[in-house]
């Protein structure tokens, strides 16, 4: 590396910021505004996966987070290149995810006078990043980037916004990197730990939900032996169903958007709730039903890295700021924790919760797209990752696949269209000896389809499943309940997203019928290219469980219609 001692400009000294906090990979949309960075960029060793939108790129680099832990890098230019990005920045916020994203300025002596593309970043993108710190002088860029990096890490991780005047990255300054960056890990206290043990071996009904980021596998390892010895329930927050094994005896079911509804009892009814990481905001609390605000019913006790959730809606009888790691490894330590003391209920719990992920219902169509799902359950290797977006094609997912080992669920508890592809072409790059599975709806795929000439740019073998029922499906099935009959802005003419694939050079099949699903799924998987496999949905089957016309006929009956 350069001495330190060397004048470097300031685009050489982000690009050796990188290397010293071992960044990996990178994405990026190029821009003239930070020129000197990608020209830096050229002789270093960093994988730089160069997208076709900024929302793309953002969305990569989240996936990246979610998968590592360490934080997705993203370059984009000023102006329209900083706002296509905020999707992903607004992902990385509600998901909990370190990302940071680096953004080209204006020079310093045109701002305030609204120069070409000029934006206050700090007004824009002050409300969903954990930070955001415009670098004024090139000597204190390695300052300025650790920071950056430490604050990403700790505590709820999340998003950082760094911009860089175009004219403090052709300055040059003499200064040393700075250090790698370790987050501070926080631990629960000993008293805290004990009280906890006490509160088990009190309770009759306990529920531990796992949530949130900063998982391990030593985290998860730790958590499922303490299950096993003290048969305790556990859930997992929604599109969080990664943090435990879906086929370990203790494990109950994942609390998201439609839970089972005998495991929404069991958690308004438990007498002990644990939430471990999980923030329990809407969605997983269906609308902020299942635990009272602000005093629960429930004796609770909160888990969680970032001081600042502890108590921010639901008042903890007991809270304890910790990683999931610290946590688990503490109460794995306490010897005299009960001994199978719920080791019929959990058992029910968990029967409840195969029963209800086992056998997709028959809905109308050819394509029975949840029969699909529950083969690839049976066919998929247990380390595949499965990446999706947000529509009601999502719920066949989130309820008939079974995740049964850590760090393959890549979605958006931020409910964000779009997310599902270009995190898919992350996870393939990061992994290119799993298999990499990313769904989306018609409606959610071309909302950053384009990624997928990103896939082929970089032989990334990535297989997208595209489910095309010719609507913004949850919105019409909100519709339908709402003002049946009245269908307006949610019916959509979709192009042939088999052509589209080998358009762009990639593997394309059309899916009309169950029994071609695995055939073409083969196929796509032996062609050795990023795939596309258009399913056709027929519209009636509008959730895995009711049909479009039986949702509206509900609504006029509601309605006296």
């Amino acid at each position: 590396m350069t001495s330190p001692h060397a004048p470097r400009t300031g685009g050489q000294l982000i690009v050796d910021q990188l290397i010293a906090q071992k960044v990996e990979r990178l994405t990026c949309v190029p821009g003239e505004s930070y020129l000197a960075v990608l020209d830096a960029l050229h002789d270093a060793a960093i994988d730089v996966l160069v997208c076709r939108n900024e929302g793309g790129a953002a969305m990569m680099a989240d996936a990246y987070g979610k998968m590592t832990g360490r934080p997705g890098i993203c370059f984009v230019t000023r102006g329209p290149g900083a706002t296509n990005a905020s999707p992903g920045i607004h992902i990385a916020a509600q998901d909990s995810t370190p990302l940071i994203l680096f953004v080209g300025q204006v020079e310093r002596g045109m701002r305030g006078r609204e120069a070409f593309q000029e934006l206050d970043y700090r007004a824009v993108f002050g409300s969903i990043a954990k930070w955001v710190v415009e670098i004024e002088d090139a000597a204190r860029i390695p300052e300025l980037v650790a920071r950056a990096f430490r604050v990403a890490l700790q505590g709820r991780p999340g998003p950082v916004v760094v911009a860089l005047p175009e004219d403090v990255l052709t300055d040059t300054a003499s200064v040393a990197d700075a250090p790698y960056v370790e987050p501070a890990a926080p631990a629960p206290a000993p008293a805290d730990v004990a009280r906890l043990g006490e509160m088990l071996r009190a309770a009759e009904r306990p529920l531990m939900i796992l949530g949130g980021t900063r998982w391990t596998d030593a985290a998860r390892a730790d958590l499922a032996a303490v299950a096993a010895r003290c048969a305790l329930p556990i859930a997992t927050s929604f599109r969080r169903a990664d943090r435990f094994p879906s086929d370990h005896p203790c494990y109950v079911g994942d609390v998201g958007i439609g839970p089972n509804p005998k495991l929404a009892a069991r958690v308004k009814t438990a007498d002990l709730l644990i939430l471990l990481g999980a923030r329990m905001s809407e969605m997983p609390s269906s609308a902020y039903t299942l635990i009272d605000i602000p005093n629960p019913r429930q004796r609770l006790v909160h888990v969680h890295s970032g001081a600042e959730e502890l108590g921010r809606v639901y008042q903890p009888e007991l809270a304890i700021e910790a990683t999931p790691g610290t946590f688990a490894a503490a109460l794995a330590a306490v010897p005299d924790l009960p001994q199978g003391r719920w080791e019929e209920t959990t058992g029910a719990g968990h029967a409840d919760f195969l029963a209800w992920t086992e056998s997709p219902a028959d809905l109308p169509g050819d394509f029975q797209y949840g029969a699909a799902i529950a083969a690839l359950r049976d066919r998929l290797p247990a380390d595949c990752i499965i990446c999706n977006g947000a529509g009601n094609y999502a719920t066949w997912i989130h309820r008939y696949f079974r995740f049964r080992t850590g760090g393959i669920q890549l979605a958006p508890t931020s409910g964000s269209m779009g997310y599902g592809i270009p995190a898919g072409v992350m996870a393939k790059r990061q992994f290119p000896d799993r298999t990499v599975v990313a769904f989306a709806g018609d409606g959610c795929y071309l909302m950053n389809g384009q990624e997928f000439a990103t896939a082929v740019q970089y032989g990334v073998p990535v297989i997208n499943i595209v489910v095309d029922n010719g609507m913004y499906g949850t919105i019409r099935m909100h519709q339908e309940r709402e003002y049946p009959g009245r269908v307006s802005a949610s019916t959509l003419r979709n192009p042939d997203f088999a052509a589209y694939a080998r358009a762009f050079g990639g593997h394309g099949e059309t899916v009309l019928r169950t029994e071609d699903f695995l055939p073409a799924f083969a196929r796509a998987q032996a062609s050795g290219l990023p795939a596309i496999l258009h399913c056709k949905l027929d519209p009636e089957a509008l959730t895995p469980m009711r049909t479009l016309s039986a949702i509206r006929q509900e609504a006029l009956d509601r309605h006296g219609g």
